[in-house]
C-alpha cells in the first residue's frame, strides 16, 4: 500500500515572510532534521558510533552538522571563531557519544541557527565575508547557501551509514 507522505519543507508554503535565500536555508535545515530523525532515531548508541568499512560514524556527522552550522554562521556574521568552536571542531570524531547527547546538541544548534539566520535575513547577500584562518573570500549569501549544501551533504552520508549499520544488524 502507498504510504502518504507530507511534502518536503520547501513545498509546504511556510516562512513566506523571509527572502528566498534564508528561506531555502531554513527549508534545508528542516529537511535535514526530519531525515536525521527518520534514519537515526531507531539506532542504538552503539550503532551511532559504528564505523562500517571505516566510514565516519553517524555520531561524527551529527556533531559536525551542528558545529559547522555554528562556525559558518559565525563567519556569516562577520566574526572569527572563538576558542570553544575551535576545541569542538577537534572533538567531532570522539567515540562514545549517546544518541540522546547527539540529538540534544543537534536540535540546540538548529534552534540557535534559526534565530541567527532570521537576524541575517534582511542583510545584503553580496556583503563580503571571509572564511577560516586564511580568510578565504566569500559573501553572506555564499555562506548561507553553503550551510544548506554542507548540511545536506552530511545528511546523505548519515542516511547511507544508517542503512549500512541497520543492514549489518539484521
Amino acid at each position: 500500500m502507498y504510504e502518504k507522505q507530507i511534502p518536503e519543507p520547501w513545498l509546504r508554503g511556510l516562512l513566506t515572510e523571509l527572502p528566498a535565500v534564508p528561506r531555502a536555508v531554513f527549508h534545508a535545515l528542516q529537511l535535514a532534521a526530519e531525515d536525521i530523525e527518520r534514519w537515526c532515531r531507531p539506532l542504538t548508541d552503539e550503532q551511532m558510533n559504528q564505523r562500517p568499512a571505516q566510514l565516519a560514524p553517524i555520531a561524527f556527522h551529527l556533531r559536525h552538522v551542528a558545529r559547522s552550522i555554528d562556525r559558518l554562521l559565525t563567519y556569516a556574521e562577520g566574526a572569527k571563531l572563538n576558542d570553544r568552536q575551535i576545541a569542538e571542531l577537534e572533538g567531532e570524531m570522539s567515540p562514545g557519544a549517546t544518541q540522546k547527547e547527539l540529538f540534544k546538541e543537534l536540535y540546540a544548534a538548529m534552534t540557535e541557527s534559526a534565530m541567527r539566520i532570521r537576524k541575517l535575513a534582511g542583510a545584503n547577500l553580496e556583503a563580503k565575508r571571509t572564511v577560516g584562518r586564511n580568510k578565504l573570500p566569500s559573501t553572506l549569501g555564499g555562506l548561507l547557501v553553503h550551510i544548506a549544501d554542507h548540511t545536506q551533504r552530511h545528511v546523505g552520508q548519515v542516511i547511507t551509514t544508517a542503512k549500512i549499520v541497520r543492514a549489518q544488524s539484521s
